[in-house]
């Protein structure tokens, strides 16, 4: 009890009792009006890795679990209405000091993304390269014109447009001319040797890998940066192509392992 007050403290939010996820600890965060959490492993694993999570934690939990048995921290902060605006990128600046001070995590973070969360996780990484020992994205939205846009081949969200319209303080006109997304102006993550693994869908109807993952893929590797695209051809897909079962999450969670012990430095 005194550890969880005294970590309340430094963090300076208001934490509830420690929560539990799939049998771990899971203590309650809340720095500002931002939620969050920090899943605790049984045993840390040497360095203190550590995973983040950028949105839907309980979606598709079969990474972290593994991550969690290696001995991984497994990290989430709520920034999802902020669609990867500055806004969102200095919540996550505040959330990393607060969280590895705290919790004497590494100093290089694995960041996992899942669709809408590729916007403030590659956007995070780019303004943070040398935090970042790699990025592993599930059908992530790589270009906001694409996602909530719909500007391209993608069904959009008028609703969600209009609120990224907000949170990045312009009008449509400026997201339209928004020269900041995760697929621009990757050239930092590219000389720290930042590796990228995508998990895509080739039918993905929301998220068209066509219109991201694709076109970031083109642009990182033409930079030298390291990038593999894993296309889903074997699980059956629903909600327009944008999910499906995992075909390996093992693989997955290797590649994180790997690189948290490579980049670990």
């Amino acid at each position: 009890m005194f550890k969880l007050i005294f970590s309340c403290l430094i963090l300076s939010v208001t934490c509830a009792q420690a929560d539990q996820w799939h049998g771990y600890q899971k203590d309650i965060l809340k720095t500002a009006d931002k939620k969050g959490h920090i899943v605790i492993p049984k045993q840390p694993a040497p360095g203190r890795p550590w995973v983040w999570r950028a949105r839907f934690p309980d979606y598709h939990p079969e990474v972290d679990l593994i991550l969690l048995k290696r001995g991984f921290h497994v990290a989430y902060t709520d920034v999802s209405n902020l669609y990867g605006s500055p806004a969102a990128v200095k919540q996550w600046d505040q959330f990393y000091q607060q969280v590895t001070s705290t919790y004497r995590l590494a100093a290089k973070v694995a960041l996992e993304c899942v669709s809408r969360g590729g916007l403030i996780a590659h956007n995070w990484a780019k303004k943070n390269p040398e935090k970042v020992a790699c990025i592993y994205g599930e059908v992530p939205v790589c270009d906001i014109k694409s996602w909530p846009g719909g500007k391209g081949e993608g069904k959009g969200s008028p609703k969600d447009w209009t609120q990224a319209i907000q949170a990045y303080g312009t009008d449509e006109a400026g997201l339209m001319a928004w020269d900041d997304n995760p697929l621009d102006n990757l050239e930092p993550l590219a000389k720290a040797r930042v590796p990228f693994l995508h998990v895509i869908s080739l039918t993905d109807q929301i998220v068209p890998p066509s219109e991201n993952t694709l076109r970031l893929f083109n642009h990182y590797t033409s930079l030298g940066g390291i990038m593999t695209v894993h296309p889903n051809l074997q699980q059956p897909t629903k909600a327009h192509g944008h999910h499906f079962p995992l075909e390996d999450p093992t693989y997955l969670a290797d590649f994180i392992s790997r690189n948290c012990l490579t980049n670990s430095k």
